[in-house]
């Protein structure tokens, strides 16, 4: 058995090796701090691996508390006001991450997202931070400083820092950890559920659109009082594409979303004899316009359509409602929707109100964000703000 004296002291144990993890390991390494980061992956980053399609989608220049959830939206204000996208945009580029804006503020690695973990790495090597990688992690107490015991032993430290993230992408290593420990802790963690996900319609509209895999095409989605206007992408199983992986974070399994399938306002005349379908095939990839036509639309020239009918079909086109009875799950989904309970937190310091240096930063916290860089946005914010107490 270890004992108290065997086991290796730190001032800082980080659980997880992502970006939040990393970020506040190595800013805490600044401060003087002896820091541990332990991460049950044979290497660190494995979900900024793949993030941005390997581009690694950094951060969001528009990145405000308007742009995420949270059963209390008010949380997150504290920390992305003391750590905004320009402070870590100057961060970034003051280690010669090179970057360029895509669309809608979202900054993208000229080189990758393996030039980001490198970057991160540098950073926790400067400053002194112990990673290591493979090690699972099994009992976690405080019966005075926090005992961490491993797969590589035990190890014992003032601060506990939980940066293990969500539940989705558990092919990448994700788990329960850090609700676990919170719950251990007695904390509260909200209900969860997979964000930023494909969500599967109806049977009655999936048979119809299942052949047309691969069809993409601009909407404006409403579900939950949010709107996003972006693309629609039509899969084998699902309907994806960015406007239903932003609707998704405000929707819940059986509920409706409404499609404005005309979002740059045209309005469809319905004149004359001509087919209604190479009309709308004008803003439509044809195969999506002579399904949707063939279903949702009167089955006869438009010149014979009644007044009705020439109106049930417009408000059609603005409010398509489909009914989504599920998402794809935690395997497709990109971050998860709820997590440790924020009115447990300090929004200063990402601190436990109850547990005196237990700190959840990132993914594990009930905050999420919209698609495209707004969660590792989020990261680096609480990451900061734990770090500057820590």
């Amino acid at each position: 058995m270890t004992t108290f004296s065997d086991a290796e002291h730190f001032d800082v144990i980080v659980l997880g090796g992502g970006a939040a993890g990393l970020f506040c390991a190595f800013n805490a390494g600044r401060r003087g701090r002896r820091v541990l980061v332990l991460e049950h992956n044979d290497r660190v980053g494995r979900k900024i691996e793949i993030s941005g399609g390997g581009r690694c989608n950094f951060t969001n220049l528009r990145a405000a508390p308007e742009n995420y959830i949270s059963n209390n939206p008010d949380f997150c204000r504290s920390a992305l006001a003391r750590f905004s996208p320009e402070d870590f945009l100057s961060f970034v580029e003051s280690r010669d991450v090179r970057w360029h804006e895509k669309k809608l503020g979202q900054l993208f690695c000229n080189d990758g997202s393996r030039r980001m973990i490198a970057m991160l790495l540098e950073e926790c090597a400067q400053a002194g931070v112990d990673v290591r990688c493979g090690v699972r992690i099994g009992e976690v107490a405080k019966p005075e400083k926090f005992r961490v015991g491993t797969s590589s032993g035990v190890f014992l430290s003032d601060s506990l820092v939980m940066a293990t993230g969500g539940l989705s992408f558990a092919k990448l290593g994700a788990t329960g950890l850090g609700h676990d420990i919170a719950r251990q802790f007695g904390l509260r963690v909200t209900p969860m559920r997979p964000g930023l996900v494909p969500l599967v319609p109806h049977p009655s509209v999936h048979s119809l659109f299942a052949p047309l895999s691969g069809v993409s095409l601009p909407v404006r989605a409403l579900c939950g009082g949010a709107m996003f206007e972006e693309s629609l992408l039509l899969t084998h199983r699902s309907f994806s594409g960015p406007a239903v992986l932003q609707i998704s974070n405000y929707w819940h399994p059986g509920e409706t979303v409404a499609f404005d399938l005309l979002p740059d306002g045209a309005e469809p005349s319905f004149a004359g004899a001509g087919d209604v379908a190479a009309q709308l095939a004008r803003a439509w990839p044809r195969r999506f316009a002579e399904t949707w036509c063939k279903n949702f639309a009167p089955q006869k020239p438009s010149a014979q359509w009644t007044a009705r009918e020439r109106r049930e079909t417009a408000d059609m086109l603005r409010r398509w409602p489909v009914i989504f009875l599920e998402s794809e799950g935690y395997p497709k989904a990109e971050v998860t929707v709820g997590g440790v309970d924020t009115r447990d937190l300090s929004s200063k310091t990402m601190e436990a109100r109850n547990v005196p240096g237990l700190y959840f930063v990132g993914e594990t916290v009930d905050v999420t964000g919209w698609l495209g860089g707004y969660n590792f946005q989020w990261a680096w914010a609480s990451a900061h703000a734990a770090a500057t107490f820590v």
